[in-house]
């Protein structure tokens, strides 16, 4: 694992698309800069600069941190303090402070700055399960980041995304697979989000015991997914139940457990008042029950919604003061300059901005930006886009892919194969590889380009497009589909991109504001493969990109095998055919369940859970959740635990035994499930409590030993209280979340055992 080491890869390609904001303003807001000087620019304050500022006070890191912070909050005039809680925050010459912009991204490596590592999207990273994995991934981010900015200070370039400051993980529930941002979470489970976000969390800010390597944000606080084309409008009004049990869990284990640095609000209301303006968010929740101690950033442009969507207020003055009381430290965007009308109108004080403007610089001190050094400044910039960061992003886009299909053991494919067909229209393209939020490498590997690299110099391989990503081709004449036969195997690229998913603006192709109204690939992919498929009989293995579900049963009824890839960063192309070769044994598992069609969900507007994922779904899904096949067969023999009967408020351990049956090596993402038998309230089908992923070799079994706390097995009520009750649970182990479809589809038998939970104990 890099850890602290330096290295790492990335640097220039395509499209301007990456720039489409988080988060844009909505329409009709004010430009974010305006027609005036760039913003890193800017300065307040007219007096001249001394010639020594490293004496004073808050330049002494000897000093106790909330001694530093009051001194410089004590130097600042009422104008520079509210320009400073503004994300473009300007320089202050006479205090030697340089412009410091907050507004930074990390989603999947550093974002819109550049060179950089791009790795599998979130949703693929999610597909990993794996929680070291992400730490590794974070931790090399992390290293370039601090690598880009010690760059960029030397460019004076301090504007928007050269920063320290990530606006990242995204710990959304994806709920719902229309949502076109969902590619940017880890999935609809609770459980997951929460240990895959904490390792995030922890690889972005280091582990050293004073100061930050960079400083992560847990976004979008909070019930936030969907649709993007209401995301400024909606009110949303969850149970409490479903807020406590789903909506709020990750949120609270990165604050309380990783010590997340920053939370961003969301666009939305919830129970009536803006996300943003929440007293219930973000006092009651966030700093009383939680008590996070870190910096909240509003979403871009969300305090503009207050008087122009949500209608909560009248003028730009008491949207500010409306988002400063309820404990909103830093603007995106451009209303908190209207706190100097607010604090005349006598709607904030200067103690309440003196308080916000703290806690944001604690957040600026903690990163060392006022101390004369810090312990990453070593960190240069050969290690942005390294081999050996390259490496890490190849292995984790390879531990992401997931194998849906693979009948007559279709793949592996040889690498001596006589001739090979590669069509579709992913098959070259670069972007395909990047999802949303991306930075820029120097190597983007298509899957052309990894085909290529893995078949015999004799071997004879055919690419062509064959047919357009996402509608008919208008060339009537085919010699692809034909030519294709004469193929000893046929990979065929489908799915979408993030032209077509993703965010409001981003997505330009997409006619929903990057939502999707079906889970259907484009009617021209399929009618392709139904041609592919009736002239003749040559084995079809569809590789499939996507940033969620996708109803895929035509698909895999069509071929022969099915790799779902995501959008698999930069090394997708090499990663992919190291799975079709053999060289990698396939291990993803799904973070979603795909079901079968739209008609199956609950409406998209609706937040309730009731009918959604493998939780609270009634119907059989196409692919459940945590499904993945491999090359290998494995099989669960039982579930031992440290005792049959507990007391409420106990642990419990679990130790499964796992058994490699097949010739093949493989890493098995080892899954434990708890069911409620007896709740007096409705519960979860299973919830997922535990996950390891073991290498387990041809004949070998392994123990895989789980601790499951007494949390895991509170009911919460329609209040939302959590409690312990009495009564018999069942642990379930094995392949995919519990349920007869994942056999169906060849995943291992689970094993399962049940216990009893007394007030007596044992």
């Amino acid at each position: 694992m890099p850890s602290e080491r330096l290295s790492c890869l990335l640097a220039a390609t395509l499209c301007a698309v990456s720039f489409a904001c988080e988060e844009q303003p909505s329409p009709g807001a004010p430009s974010p800069t305006g027609p005036s000087a760039p913003q890193s620019a800017r300065t307040v304050g007219s007096a001249p600069a001394p010639r020594r500022t490293d004496a004073l006070p808050f330049r002494d890191p000897s000093r106790p941190l909330p001694e530093r912070i009051a001194d410089l909050v004590g130097r600042l005039s009422i104008d520079e303090k509210i320009a400073q809680l503004v994300h473009d925050t300007p320089a202050i010459p006479r205090l030697g402070i340089p412009a410091y912009n907050w507004w930074n991204e990390a989603l999947h490596g550093v974002a819109r700055h550049g060179r950089a590592t791009v790795f599998p999207q979130a949703i693929g990273l999610a597909a990993t399960f794996d929680e070291a994995l992400v730490r590794e991934v974070a931790t090399v981010i992390s290293d370039e980041a601090r690598a880009k900015f010690n760059a960029a200070r030397k460019l004076s370039n301090h504007g928007r995304y050269a920063g320290l400051t990530f606006w990242s993980p995204n710990i959304n529930i994806f709920r719902d697979p229309r949502w076109g941002r969902g590619q940017e979470t880890y999935g609809e489970d609770p459980f997951l989000t929460s240990r895959l976000g904490v390792a995030f969390v922890q690889g972005l800010q280091g582990d050293h015991a004073k100061i930050l390597k960079t400083a992560a944000c847990a976004k979008h606080f909070a019930v936030h997914s969907g649709p993007e084309g209401l995301r400024h409008e909606f009110d949303v009004r969850p149970s409490q139940k479903d807020l406590h049990e789903t909506y709020l869990p990750a949120f609270e284990a990165l604050v309380r457990e990783a010590h997340v640095e920053g939370v961003m609000s969301a666009y939305n209301r919830v129970y009536g008042e803006p996300a943003s303006g929440s007293a219930l968010l973000l006092q009651d929740i966030l700093r009383k029950e939680w008590k996070f101690t870190g910096y909240v950033v509003s979403d871009c442009w969300a305090l503009v919604d207050f008087h122009e969507h949500h209608r909560v207020t009248k003028t730009s003055a008491q949207s500010a003061a409306k988002a400063l009381l309820a404990g909103v430290n830093l603007d995106c965007g451009n209303t908190y300059p209207d706190l100097r009308t607010a604090l005349a109108d006598e709607l904030v004080t200067e103690t309440q901005i003196d308080r916000a403007l703290s806690t944001l610089l604690r957040t600026r001190f903690r990163l060392g930006l006022f101390d004369p050094a810090t312990p990453y400044d070593g960190l240069l910039p050969d290690i942005v886009g390294s081999e050996e960061h390259a490496r890490v992003a190849r292995r984790a886009a390879a531990a992401s892919l997931v194998l849906l299909k693979n009948a007559k053991a279709t793949l592996p494919l040889s690498k001596q194969i006589k001739r090979l067909s590669l069509l579709g229209p992913y098959a070259a393209d670069g972007y395909v590889l990047l999802g949303n939020y991306f930075g820029h490498s120097a190597r983007l590997v298509t899957l052309v380009e990894g085909v290529t690299s893995k078949v015999d110099a004799g071997t004879t391989l055919e690419f062509c497009h064959a047919f357009l990503s996402d509608r008919t081709n208008p060339n009537s004449i085919d010699w692809t589909t034909y030519s294709a036969q004469e193929s000893d195997a046929i990979i065929v690229t489908l799915g979408l991109s993030g032209l077509i998913e993703g965010e409001e603006g981003a997505a330009i192709a997409s006619p929903h504001q990057g939502d999707r109204i079906n889970l259907d690939l484009p009617p021209n992919q399929l009618e392709y493969l139904k041609k592919l498929r009736r002239a003749g009989n040559r084995p079809i293995i569809a590789v499939v990109f996507g940033g969620g579900a996708l109803a895929l049963g035509e698909v895999a009824a069509l071929s022969d095998a099915v790799l779902l890839s995501w959008y698999p960063g930069q090394e997708g192309g090499a990663a992919i055919a190291d799975v079709l070769f053999g060289d990698a044994a396939p291990s993803g598992r799904l973070p979603l369940t795909f079901p079968n069609s739209v008609e199956e969900l609950p409406a998209f507007e609706d937040y309730a859970m009731a009918g959604r994922g493998y939780r609270y779904a009634e119907t059989k899904p196409l692919y459940p959740f945590g499904f993945g096949l491999s090359f290998t067969k494995v099989s669960y023999e039982k579930v031992e635990l440290s005792a049959r009967r507990i007391a409420a408020g106990s642990p419990i351990r679990a130790t499964v035994m796992v058994k490699n049956t097949g010739a093949v090596s493989v890493d098995e993402v080892v899954q434990l499930y708890l069911t409620d038998l007896e709740a007096s309230v409705r519960v979860p089908r299973a919830s997922l409590v535990g996950f390891r992923r073991v290498p387990i070799r041809p004949g070998q079994s392994q123990r895989v030993e789980f601790e499951v706390p007494a949390t895991a097995m509170q009911v919460v009520t329609d209040t939302g209280e959590r409690r312990l009750e009495p009564g018999t649970f069942r642990l379930t182990a094995g392949g995919a979340s519990p349920g007869l479809r994942a056999e169906e589809l060849g995943s291992p038998k689970p094993a399962m055992v049940e216990f009893e939970v007394s007030d007596s104990g044992g």
